[in-house]
């Protein structure tokens, strides 16, 4: 299991380090974290239940389980990943395990939606890059990955053992996109940022303050 860097603060505009690929479409929140692990009553451990089912049944031989992989911080996946139940547990699974963004053909809109909301970008990229890109992965298991949120681009640097480097175009909505460069994904940290006006609206509401409006 990755040690997962601190969750993300602020402005995202970069991610760099290694990845790991998850092959197959419409992969859904149930292989992400089974329900079981739903019982939790807060999120802290789920790191452990990321694709648990899928990795008893494939005996040590699923991605997350191979030792080059277990610092990833990028997860590069195929079509319509995150469908199903819309279980946020999925993407906080994920984040605590140490995935700080996504790379796939298209994702679900509920997944994509609790994503943006923790700060996890989920970038597309076309169907035949995508395959490239976890065809390269799959070659060199220590190649870097540097994300470029801002100029919506990945690039591939290959490890000593496999040297070279390669890039892909990314896509991103533009109110996503903007979101998350301007680090306004955070909705509890804007409130945070504007405590001094939400005591003020909160003493003028007489549900709040206990006095009838004047």
């Amino acid at each position: 299991m990755s040690s997962p860097a601190p969750f993300p603060i602020g402005a995202i505009r970069h991610c760099c380090g290694r990845a790991v690929t998850v092959v197959g479409d419409d992969i859904d929140t149930d292989r992400i974290i089974p329900a079981r692990f739903l019982k939790c009553v807060s999120f802290e451990g789920l790191a452990a239940g990321a694709f648990a089912d899928d990795r008893t049944e494939l005996a040590g031989a699923h991605p997350f389980d191979h030792p080059e992989h277990q610092s990833a911080r990028v997860l590069v996946v195929n079509r319509n990943f995150g469908c199903g139940s819309s279980r946020e547990h999925a993407p906080q699974a994920l984040m605590r395990w140490g995935i700080r963004a996504l790379i796939g053909e298209s994702y679900s809109e509920i997944f994509f939606g609790n994503c943006l909301a923790m700060g996890i970008p989920c970038l597309t990229a076309s169907h035949e890059d995508v395959l490239a890109l976890q065809q390269a992965i799959a070659a060199d298991r220590a190649a870097e990955l540097v994300l470029d949120l801002e100029g919506l681009e990945v690039l591939l640097q290959g490890s000593p053992a496999a040297p070279g480097e390669r890039s892909w175009p990314l896509s991103l909505a533009p109110g996503p996109h903007r979101m998350l460069v301007s680090g306004q994904w955070d909705g509890t940290g804007q409130l945070v940022a504007h405590d001094a006006e939400l005591r003020q609206t909160a003493s003028r509401l007489p549900y709040l303050s206990g006095f009838a409006a004047g």
